[in-house]
């Protein structure tokens, strides 16, 4: 198969499958059989196309060039091979747990829910391998569509107070800010392409460089750097399959990708050490790391914690793409992937509670790990990779964050690192130490195993065991990180 014909088949398959699950829909085995395909076959193509790339085959696709000079245009580069690859593989991994969650919670229209799920990993992935920032605009709008449908599932007032929150903070910042920057970096350099180094040096007064950036960090709502948080929090109405989609496999490492891919790609590293761009905006990151994580100890919606803590994890990664130092771009880059495959566990967890008991509450998961032991370990191992401890993935992310902080002798900022590592603690350790240690409330008798259904499982197994893996063997994603970070 071609480079081409690879790449836009990875494109295009995902909506071949939202059409296959929709003609499919009366038979619910054969949807599912077509889910379940379908995201195989992704996760397999987009291994394939990492081995391709990383052995040195390029990759470019243009379809259509609507304006001169501004083109819907694909080429796949480091980083946005990296982002494909964690989307691609945890798909497999959210399909196989959303089909377990949703039959054992007898979800109702779970058609439209596969279908407008498999829309959204295609978005994704024209993120991913997005040649230039209109395409990339365009997919990220897109993604925003495909996933509000997902958000307001339920159809309860509180779902569609949820969905409006979250269409409206991310419709918002995109048009007013985000699409305000790409039309301003047109105008001073004639095009909006993807290069390494970057496309703004000598382009723009240094002086104003901090206020174009400052468009694109708070435009790309998707990162949820504060105040435009809210959207994340709100959408935790959705169903817990959806939370981790949000959470792990697109949206909001959509957002912080989007915000990497511009540091380096349009602003470049050495154009913002040397001007100092992100002097001042580096501490809104530093800010919402801090804060978020203080509101997550104040949650005992077991849901909001995590959401809060991935508003946190977030801004590691923003806060290691303003320090704009080898390393801290490294560690960002690692981030995404490291914070993927522990938060989706979490969340995982999470939904298997609420299968299995209907529990949503931090205060009422006393003594429950004794009838879910699987789901609390796998809960504790998610925990011990976001504090960042070995011998979980989340350690070398972290320690490349710190080593960048230290490079441009940002010392106040490895603080926060380590503050933020250590109210992980307080607001994520308690939750397995509950459930395991803690005497069970009045009434309730764990006598007995009760986990969630088996597929649930078996995806809780798989991103737990890669977040211990991952230690071990982080290769794939430093390689993908030093590259596109030495890319320049």
């Amino acid at each position: 198969m071609s480079a081409e014909t690879l790449l836009l088949t990875i494109l295009l398959l995902p909506l071949a499958g939202a059409a296959g699950i929709i003609i499919t829909r009366r038979n619910p085995d054969v949807r599912e059989g077509v889910t379940l395909l379908c995201s195989a076959l992704i996760a397999a193509l987009v291994v394939v196309l990492a081995n391709r790339f990383m052995d040195g085959e390029t990759f470019a696709l243009t379809l259509i060039e609507p304006v001169p000079g501004i083109a819907i245009s694909f080429k796949i580069e480091a980083l946005g091979m990296l982002f494909a690859l964690i989307a691609g593989i945890l798909w497999l991994v959210t399909s196989i747990y959303a089909i377990g969650y949703m039959r054992g919670h007898n979800e109702q229209n779970q058609t439209r829910f596969f279908a407008a799920f498999a829309v959204s990993i295609a978005a994704t992935m024209g993120i991913a391998f997005s040649a230039n920032l209109f395409t990339l605009f365009l997919f990220y709008e897109l993604l925003t569509l495909s996933t509000y449908p997902l958000v307001t599932h339920a159809g309860t007032p509180e779902a569609k107070q949820g969905g409006r929150v979250y269409l409206g903070i991310l419709l918002g910042t995109s048009i007013a800010l985000f699409l305000l920057g790409i039309l301003v970096t047109w105008s001073l350099t004639g095009r909006v392409d993807f290069e390494p180094g970057g496309i703004l040096s000598g382009h723009i007064d240094p002086a104003w460089a901090g206020l174009l950036y400052a468009l694109f960090l708070f435009g790309i709502g998707k990162a949820a750097v504060m105040p435009f948080h809210r959207w994340l929090p709100a959408a935790m109405v959705a169903p817990t399959p959806v939370s981790a989609l949000l959470h792990a496999v697109a949206v909001v490492k959509a957002g912080v990708f989007t915000i990497l891919k511009v540091t380096i790609y349009i602003f470049g590293s050495d154009f913002i050490l040397s001007n100092d761009v992100t002097g001042g905006l580096i501490w809104m990151a530093a800010a919402t790391i801090l804060i978020a994580s203080m509101v997550a100890m104040t949650k005992d919606n077991l849901k909001a914690r995590l959401a809060y803590s991935t508003v946190s994890q977030l801004s590691y990664i923003v806060l290691g793409a303003m320090l704009a130092s080898k390393a801290g771009l490294i560690g960002a880059s690692m981030h995404i992937a490291m914070h993927a495959f522990a938060k989706i566990t979490l969340f995982f967890a999470a939904g298997a509670i609420f299968v299995a008991w209907h529990k949503k509450k931090v205060s009422e998961l006393n003594g429950l790990g004794r009838a879910m032991p699987v789901t609390f370990t796998a809960f504790f191992i998610g925990t011990l990779s976001i504090i960042g401890l070995p011998p979980f993935g989340g350690m070398w992310s972290k320690w490349y964050l710190a080593l960048g902080a230290v490079e441009t002798t940002q010392l106040l900022l490895l603080a926060v690192l380590m503050i933020s590592s250590l109210l992980n603690i307080i607001y994520l350790l308690p939750i397995p130490i509950r459930g395991f240690f803690s005497k069970p409330e009045s009434g309730e008798h764990y006598t007995e195993i009760a986990e969630a259904p088996k597929s649930i499982l078996l995806a809780m197994v798989i991103t737990s065991t890669a977040c211990i893996i991952l230690f071990f063997y982080p290769d794939p994603f430093y390689r993908l990180a030093s590259l596109a970070v030495g890319g320049y």
